[in-house]
């Protein structure tokens, strides 16, 4: 089976597995789990941030990023692509009773001009407060983009002037990171909170981290107790992670290579009508009609290869490439595609 639904169906290598059995730990919810204290220091560190904390999914982090951001009745701004709107079971009305104003905007991306104009005026009591800014690098459903580092200044700009909290959503920020050949710390200068994942390309088996300034961070540990994300000797998952950060990094740049060979295959292809340009790992396929998906499906399937066929909707198809995915795969899907 050549699975390329996501990055988030792999699993951990022996020597992942190795550094777990091996990890020292205790009780976290003491605060005592001396791997969890490393992997915490070391993101903030990578980030140039002054505080991080190990949480089990990166729902969960973004989740906690909106309730200390925000108070019930207070307006979101973010994407209508993003997976804090989208992907998180309305979490964001259920657990902190905020709404969202959705932008538009290619790829997944918004502006500095479209977040001043979106902004609710303080004085006009019959809207809702905003509050905070959300972005995702890199935009899942926009494509697998990787945002401009120079917008980011604009935009912390308007939220400064308007004390808004900024936020991202850095679910798959190592991918943007080594595309963009970007500095860590320069995430760390501009964003209030920041969430990245290490189920989603690293290999980890679960968790994400939240860094930030440490006020708000502070402010995290009592909500991820209250949403049930108090872990006790986790130190065995985060042990997992660090050696994700030190190992797995920059290999992703392999998943952009391939993700770009997979998308110029389908292009030559007559049912396709257009094909992201890709930037990282994901690649979405739109088709000339709807009707031609269930051939598709059917096609890779007998072949024992599955896509995410049914998030992007009737007439798109979403291929992630991810470090489980091999060359030996890597070169049968070419061939399969090929003979398509």
């Amino acid at each position: 089976m050549i699975d390329l639904r996501s990055d988030t169906i792999t699993k951990p290598c022996n020597k992942m597995l190795e550094a777990m059995l091996n990890a020292n730990v205790g009780d976290d919810v003491y605060g005592e789990d001396p791997t969890v204290i490393e992997l915490e220091q070391t993101v903030a560190k990578y980030f140039g941030m002054e505080k991080a904390m190990f949480f089990p999914s990166g729902t969960m982090a973004n989740q906690t990023a909106i309730k200390i951001h925000t108070n019930p009745g207070d307006q979101v701004i973010a994407h209508k692509y993003s997976h804090v709107y989208n992907y998180e079971g309305g979490g964001a009305s259920f657990n902190s009773g905020v709404s969202f104003k959705l932008l538009d905007g290619e790829k997944g991306f918004f502006d500095s001009k479209q977040i001043k104009q979106a902004i609710n005026p303080k004085s006009f009591y019959h809207s809702p407060m905003t509050k905070m800014v959300s972005l995702e690098n890199t935009t899942n459903k926009g494509g697998g983009y990787c945002w401009d580092v120079d917008e980011f200044e604009k935009i912390q700009k308007i939220c400064t002037d308007n004390k808004l909290g900024l936020h991202m959503d850095g679910a798959r920020i190592w991918n943007s990171i080594i595309a963009m050949e970007n500095d860590p710390k320069l995430y760390g200068d501009i964003f209030d909170t920041i969430s990245v994942c290490l189920s989603k390309g690293l290999g980890c088996p679960i968790g994400s981290v939240l860094v930030g300034r440490k006020s708000l961070i502070e402010k995290a540990l009592r909500i991820r107790k209250i949403f049930g994300g108090g872990m006790r000797q986790v130190g065995y998952l985060a042990a997992a992670g660090l050696y994700a950060l030190e190992n797995n990094i920059n290999r992703l740049k392999h998943d952009h290579v391939r993700a770009k060979e997979i998308a110029n295959k389908f292009l030559s292809k007559d049912f396709v009508s257009q094909i992201n340009d890709v930037e990282t790992n994901i690649i979405i396929i739109e088709l000339n009609k709807p009707e031609e998906k269930q051939k598709i499906i059917r096609y890779f399937t007998d072949q024992n290869i599955i896509f995410d066929w049914y998030s992007m909707g009737d007439k798109k198809i979403r291929i992630v490439t991810h470090l489980d995915y091999t060359d030996n795969d890597h070169k049968s899907l070419l061939q399969i595609v090929d003979k398509l």
